[in-house]
């Protein structure tokens, strides 16, 4: 009986660890030492986890347009940040800053979000 109350324990303290294991830092995608300070038009805004993301359309100096996927936290964790689902909308302007990816790809871990209105936002990751 003893046996099989140790094993059952050891399996739960098991199972309870697995969402622990599972999460990631940030630093295995994204470099911290390629910085980016993004501005940009909001065109979609996808509030799922495990991390809700932002695509905003940035115009580049020869005068073309770059789609930017921004990740930012799980929604509970944004909400707790002091954003809301309707703090950014689609057409909204706003500023980013981040790291890239380190593909180099356009997508990158927002860490602060300037909103419409000059709020700054916390909204990233700071595990490097």
């Amino acid at each position: 009986m003893k046996t099989k109350l140790a094993f059952a324990a050891a399996l739960a303290f098991l199972c309870a660890a697995v969402p622990a294991v599972a999460h990631h830092s940030i630093t295995g995608e994204y470099d911290p030492n390629k910085t980016v300070a993004l501005a940009g038009t909001v065109t979609k805004i996808e509030w799922t986890n495990p991390h809700a993301r932002m695509y905003i359309d940035v115009k580049q100096p020869d005068g073309s347009v770059v789609n930017w996927n921004l990740e930012l936290l799980a929604v509970s964790a944004l909400v707790r940040n002091g954003w809301t689902r309707t703090a950014v909308k689609i057409g909204d302007s706003v500023s980013i800053e981040g790291i890239q990816a380190r593909s180099g790809a356009s997508i990158a871990n927002a860490r602060v979000v300037t909103l419409p209105d000059g709020k700054k936002v916390f909204s990233g990751n700071n595990d490097q």
